[in-house]
């Protein structure tokens, strides 16, 4: 059944489920730096990824209410590690959310670049678990080559994932309909792409309801 077939008590009970999830405790796991450090693949998983300065810890924080759960980094670019989170019951149901690396920051080192992306494909190479990476882009640009980079990773290494544009407070709805047109357009020819774009606001709460509910839905 697709959204657009729920009935209007379906669609509350499926929006309630992720409220409730994203209502329950989140907690910091760990950094990691290798896949030696990962934890378990004991529950399910999903990741956000996006380039730097995407807007990738707002909503995170915003997702979860909780201001200090992602911390902007005053260096953008600099931290490569994959910062692991546990979102739920650990006894029942609940998921490791992973808030991975920034990418596309001109100042870093082409070392640091290239092992980000050696990190990167180990971990979703190796990660059975994972259901789902939200790949963050830019409402007011776009998709930029760094994103198609990464995307072409998740086709090649047979990972779903899902674009969620941000920042839409700060861009008027029409301009935002045709990056979401020519979003969709362009991911169409991806395999890996699931082939709902989101849109969504961390500033005024535009589209997180149906984010959560969507995240929750995987359990």
């Amino acid at each position: 059944m697709t959204e657009n077939e729920k009935t209007a008590e379906e669609q509350a009970a499926y929006l309630e489920r992720g409220r409730l999830l994203f209502c329950s405790e989140c907690q910091f796991l760990l950094g990691a730096a290798s896949l030696t450090q990962l934890p378990d693949p004991n529950a399910v998983e999903i990741a956000f990824a996006g380039r730097s300065n995407v807007g990738k810890s707002s909503l995170l924080n915003a997702l979860t209410g909780r201001n200090g759960l992602a911390r902007t980094s005053n260096t953008p670019g600099r931290t490569q590690q994959l910062n692991f989170f546990f979102l739920g019951d650990r006894e029942k149901d609940g998921l490791y959310v992973v808030d991975l690396p920034g990418y596309g920051y001109a100042k870093v080192s082409k070392k640091l670049v290239n092992d980000w992306v050696k990190l990167m494909r180990e971990y979703l190479r190796g990660r059975p678990n994972l259901r789902r990476v939200f790949v963050l882009v830019d409402g007011r640009h776009g998709l930029k080559e760094s994103d198609r980079e990464l995307m072409s990773m998740l086709d090649e290494t047979a990972v779903s994932y899902q674009i969620v544009l941000t920042k839409s407070d700060k861009v008027k709805m029409s301009e935002m309909e045709k990056t979401l047109a020519k979003t969709q357009k362009e991911i169409s020819k991806n395999v890996a792409a699931h082939p709902k774009v989101l849109i969504t606001s961390a500033i005024k709460g535009y589209g997180l309801d149906e984010l959560r509910a969507i995240i929750a839905d995987m359990l």
